[in-house]
């Protein structure tokens, strides 16, 4: 059996990718920082919580080291989930970069610091996969999300180096580049726009030619076939679920 290590599984997006996971039949250790509960999608998935904030390159070894030491294996697919949003306008006061610093240090830092935790073990068993999930604000921007958008577009490049890199050693590296998700993240999008949930989310589907939001299992399918263990040949791609607002520009 897989053990699949899920980063900000206590999300709405990390919560959908762990159920489709473990329900395809992956073991699944959940993570997301201390005091964000994981303990019970834990129980309810026959998985193991492992609390740690990804940002702490010292807590990630050691939280890779317990899932090794609790289920006996080498994790063989990485999703990484956990992500810090931070709005504001690029002509904020210069105190304000300690925030954007911690935005790019969990969703970039922590991306790489995961990646580089799992991989001699993916080397040990013989390969591995891994699921970067970054933003469709890492491809295009977006105002008053500089962080955001750096840390998710510096993902996105990971995803494509870390391909390249690692596929001689069979570990197969993909990316993910979702728009907006029916998730409570949008309370907190409508919040940085100014605008009531409602609003945002009709802007959202103003600007979808699809016509709707994602649904965070529609995402969380996504993830699981870029995690499919029988398409070998599938490296350093940019998967973009938008219902084709930028239509797979990379």
């Amino acid at each position: 059996m897989t053990i699949a290590l899920i980063t900000g599984a206590a999300g709405g997006l990390g919560t959908a990718v762990a159920r489709r996971l473990s329900a395809d039949g992956r073991l699944v250790a959940l993570n997301d920082r201390p005091g964000r509960d994981v303990a019970g999608l834990a129980a309810e998935l026959g998985g193991v919580a492992v609390p740690a904030d990804v940002s702490d390159p010292a807590a990630v070894t050691a939280m890779v080291a317990e899932v090794e030491r609790r289920t006996g294996g080498q994790i063989g697919l990485l999703v990484t989930c956990a992500g810090r949003l931070e709005t504001a306008p690029f002509t904020a006061e210069p105190e304000d970069l300690a925030d954007w610093w911690r935005a790019v240090d969990v969703d970039l830092g922590g991306t790489f610091a995961c990646a580089q935790a799992v991989m001699p073990g993916m080397v040990e068993r013989g390969g591995g996969r891994m699921v970067f999930v970054a933003s469709e604000w890492g491809v295009i921007g977006w105002p008053r999300a500089s962080s955001d958008s750096a840390s998710k577009g510096g993902t996105i490049a990971l995803a494509k180096s870390l391909g390249r890199e690692l596929a001689p050693l069979g570990i197969a590296v993909n990316a993910i580049a979702p728009s907006s998700i029916d998730t409570p993240r949008l309370e907190v999008d409508a919040a940085a726009a100014g605008v009531t949930v409602g609003e945002f989310r009709a802007r959202c589907v103003a600007r979808t030619p699809l016509g709707r939001v994602a649904s965070p299992e529609e995402v969380a399918a996504a993830v699981a076939f870029l995690a499919d263990e029988r398409l070998p040949t599938l490296v350093g791609q940019i998967l973009q679920v938008n219902g084709g607002t930028t239509r797979a520009r990379a």
